[in-house]
């Protein structure tokens, strides 16, 4: 089992049971701590707020410890305190047996996914053996669902008795607890925030998953503020990292205690959002309505978050113990990762509905329904499905589908007949497929509204296409490889495709191929030619240049190819290399006004015949 940096046990154990059944007393008895902190605490006699102290359980090392609430009025932080815990300390007291809390409690637990833990019966000095047997079978009875085959102990922290058999059980279990993985990422859910002189702001909490190192830099959400985390504790100890199932204390620099509230979020890596539409399977408890109506609001608990929440589901009615598929929209944001499970309870009166699992924190806004109970492999098939031609982004998949990078990778290996990785996202191949149709489609459109064209111009299709331009690309790329398409300079046309004018586009082709010879090396501007021949002449212009009898000097003139190799032959012969000649001079070689006389000799030093000097310019012997 995994072990921290001590050689600590990183296993959590929190309590659970009705009021005054003993919990903070046997908590006591095992560790010699008094979780109860508070004044009204001490006072009234009961655990307001979560209280935590180190048990050591010989061969183990130490494991934390989270005291509850057992009072009605404080199960929201009872939920915030089992949620994220290994193993369970059932406190029922020998005197009263199962009480209406502890039922509670043991739905929660359930529906929390906690079915290891211990049942010990308190007070045992205060009953005879004929009432202990008859509560030993009513607690059986009542822990046979939540936690099946759970060892009931009976115990005294008055007298002692039963707390090293209880020890011994504890540790049996916490030597079963597996490893939570190092390599996850980082999260922290926060249940106290405070100051403290000489340090600032501390933060405390239960590590779900990964790593955090002294010094490194975490955000802290919803809120989505960074800070430093410039020293880490575990039961006092000062560490140099807190890891996945540890009790941690953080001390952040760079901000006050006003800025993390209860339920915010310690987390290092840019995947992790908050969100406030998720898809989850949702199971009702015994005797909570059947029916979920849409517009009902209840009270959603995960982490230490508690916001307002609305189920919406295809399923008329739910059975208890039976889940449904269900779409959760949150009047908050909440810090989320597929597999969370969480707790609704009502309003008014307060009582606990059910519960649940998160199989998609980032619900598209129009989510459809999943099947109950979807795999990690179909969850990921169908959530990159509902992405259509947006994709998925692979680093999202580590939150979204619940697991490691490399069991969402190797899932996604085993999908890639229906999804296509490409540029870091995973998409559909029937989305890919699709846009492919609609690229060839608008090549071919682009064909018959531009027949004089080598093809529809990229920055065009890519304009045109509603999907990442690296979908597009590929698109391009594969399109290309199977000889469906062809790339003409910028430009993507259908293979084999060549520009036909029409008759009347070759009347006019010829007409301006005969004005631009007529012109000379004075010829006129592209806007001179549409007016002469009545129509826009750009296109015809492209397709003489495509064909190489024009070429372009300046934005609005060409010339015909057979004047401008005159033009050139002229500098070559006129000018001797190495000598700087000026506009008039040139003007001389050349014999046409300044007029057109300064944006030819752009082109040229553009074409690399001359270089421009600083009265005039230089044959580059070209």
């Amino acid at each position: 089992m995994g072990r921290g940096a001590n050689g600590d046990a990183r296993v959590i154990l929190g309590t659970a049971g009705h009021i005054d059944h003993g919990k903070t007393t046997l908590v006591r008895a095992l560790t010699g701590v008094d979780t109860d902190r508070l004044p009204e605490e001490k006072r009234r006699g009961i655990t307001i707020e979560l209280g935590f102290a180190p048990l050591v359980l010989d061969g183990v090392g130490t494991i934390g410890v989270v005291d509850v609430p057992g009072h009605e009025a404080f199960v929201r932080t009872m939920v915030a305190g089992a949620t994220g815990i290994d193993l369970a300390l059932v406190v029922v007291a020998a005197d009263e047996g199962v009480m209406p809390q502890t039922r509670e409690h043991l739905a929660i637990l359930q529906l929390l996914g906690v079915t290891t833990g211990v049942i010990a019966l308190t007070k045992a000095d205060l009953v005879d053996a004929e009432w202990m047997s008859l509560v030993q079978e009513d607690v059986r009875t009542a822990t046979q669902a939540s936690l099946p085959g759970a060892p009931v102990i009976a115990t005294s922290a008055t007298t002692g008795a039963g707390l090293d058999e209880l020890r011994a059980a504890l540790r049996d279990l916490a030597r079963a607890v597996p490893a939570r993985a190092s390599a996850d990422l980082f999260r922290l859910p926060i249940d106290r925030a405070f100051s403290i002189k000489g340090t600032g702001t501390v933060v405390t909490g239960t590590v779900w998953s990964g790593r955090l190192d002294h010094d490194q830099v975490v955000r802290i959400l919803p809120g989505d503020r960074s800070a430093r985390a410039r020293g880490i504790q575990s039961h006092g100890a000062q560490l140099d990292a807190a890891t996945a199932g540890s009790r941690a204390a953080i001390a952040l620099a760079g901000v006050d205690v006003g800025d993390v509230a209860r339920g915010s979020v310690l987390v290092t890596d840019a995947e992790w959002r908050a969100t406030t539409l998720i898809r989850a399977d949702v199971t009702l408890v015994p005797g909570a309505e059947s029916v979920l109506r849409p517009r009902t609001w209840h009270r959603f608990h995960v982490g230490t978050s508690e916001v307002g929440a609305r189920v919406v589901s295809a399923a008329r009615s739910a059975e208890p113990g039976e889940p449904i598929a269900a779409r959760v929209v949150l009047d908050a944001p909440v810090v989320l990762r597929a597999g969370d499970r969480f707790i609704l309870r009502s309003s008014a009166p307060v009582n606990t509905l059910g519960g649940g699992v998160v199989v998609d924190p980032y619900a598209p806004r129009r989510a459809k329904p999943w099947p109950v109970g979807a795999t990690p492999k179909e969850r990921l098939r169908l959530m990159v499905d509902d992405s259509g031609s947006s994709g998925i982004p692979l680093a999202s998949l580590t939150v979204r589908v619940g697991a490691s990078f490399e069991v969402c990778m190797a899932l996604l290996s085993r999908l890639a007949d229906s999804i296509v990785l490409h540029a870091g996202r995973a998409f559909p191949t029937a989305a890919l497929a699709e846009l492919e149709t609609t690229l060839v489609d608008a090549v071919r459109d682009h064909h018959r509204a531009n027949p004089l064209e080598a093809g529809a111009p990229l920055q065009l299709l890519r304009s045109r296409l509603r999907a990442p331009v690296e979908l597009i690309d590929l698109a391009i790329e594969r399109k290309i490889g199977d000889h469906t398409l062809q790339l003409v300079g910028t430009a993507l046309g259908i293979s084999g495709w060549s520009a036909t004018p029409t008759q009347r586009q070759a009347e006019l082709i010829q007409r301006l191929g005969s004005v631009l010879e007529e012109a000379g090396r004075e010829p006129p501007s592209v806007e001179e030619l549409s007016a002469l021949i009545g129509t826009d002449a750009g296109p015809l212009i492209r397709f003489l240049e495509r064909d190489g009898q024009i070429v372009q000097v300046e934005r609005d003139r060409y010339y015909g190819s057979k004047h401008l190799r005159g033009l050139i032959d002229s500098l070559r012969t006129g000018m001797t290399p190495g000598k700087e000649y000026g506009p008039a001079e040139l003007r001389e070689i050349l014999g046409f006004s300044r007029k057109y006389l300064i944006p030819f000799l752009e082109y040229c030093d553009r074409a690399g015949y001359t270089i421009r000097g600083s009265v005039g310019r230089v044959w580059r012997g070209v």
